[in-house]
């Protein structure tokens, strides 16, 4: 079986990054003012897995370690772009599932009305807080674990989904799908990792029925880019697709699918059905 848990040796590895010198990028309001020895402190307060540049083309965060974020992070992320054609988030309510380092939850939120990001991570909690708030937006941001049905906020509820690399790192992620419509009221746009008909060899049962999945070896929570188990689980194409729409989101469009280095990789939209809004 191919492992997927990243070894200590590579995670050691962080890159010897410059401290300025890349593409300027604006909108970077609070850091843009630092001197260079705030903005180093800064850098140093938090560990870091990505990083943003101001506008005078100074780093923001750090890589993750040699080969893995070791680019400027850009905003907005071309699917915000794409999500924002489909919905038009001028007036909308976001939800971001899985919110990281806040990259993307600044991108959404210079189009969005409201966004509101979790993240079952403290950690990424805080960063997220710190980077929006340089960055001068104003996400409501909190931990919490979506698969915690016990503890679910009644105010989660929101027009569209942002869900980037979450779904496979859930224990259920079948079952997470069924319960999308009670976080959404039109739609959502989905990335995850998905599995081959040929590698799906393992399946669990939800609601009587059998779904294959890939059973993909992690490093659980010690690991960033993890999720807080020791594998993750790629669903098949078709069964991803097929869930979605039978819980209630009736348009399902694949937007495009792509190879990573981790392997087949998918970005889709969804909407809710009418007769379900």
């Amino acid at each position: 079986m191919k492992r997927g848990i990243r070894s200590i040796l590579e995670g050691s590895r962080r890159p010897s990054l410059a401290a300025k010198g890349f593409e300027p990028q604006d909108g970077a309001r609070f850091v843009d003012p630092l001197s260079d020895a705030e903005l180093a402190e800064l850098n140093r307060l938090l560990d870091w897995k990505c990083f943003t540049v101001d506008s005078s083309g100074r780093r923001f965060g750090n890589a993750a370690w040699v080969g893995k974020r070791g680019e400027p992070q850009v905003i907005p992320d071309r699917r915000i772009l794409l999500m924002d054609k489909r919905f038009d988030l001028t007036d909308k309510h976001v939800l971001e599932v899985g919110c990281f380092e806040g990259v993307h939850t600044i991108g959404l939120c210079r189009f969005a009305r409201k966004v509101t990001a979790v993240d079952t991570r403290m950690e990424n909690v805080v960063k997220t807080i710190v980077r929006c708030a340089f960055y001068d937006v104003n996400p409501q941001v909190f931990k919490w674990n979506v698969e915690d049905h016990q503890d679910r906020p009644k105010f989660l509820m929101a027009d569209v989904a942002h869900h980037v690399g979450v779904l496979y790192h859930l224990r259920n992620p079948v079952q997470h799908l069924f319960e999308l419509k009670q976080f959404v009221r039109l739609g959502l746009m989905l990335d995850p990792h998905y599995a081959l008909d040929h590698e799906a060899t393992e399946s669990i049962e939800v609601n009587g029925k059998t779904y294959r999945y890939k059973r993909f070896l992690e490093s659980g929570h010690s690991d960033a880019f993890s999720g807080e188990y020791d594998h993750s689980k790629w669903l098949r194409l078709d069964d991803i697709v097929g869930t979605l729409k039978q819980s209630g989101f009736g348009k399902v469009e694949i937007v495009e699918t792509r190879h990573e280095r981790n392997g087949p990789r998918v970005l889709m939209m969804a909407e809710r059905s009418w007769e379900q809004h």
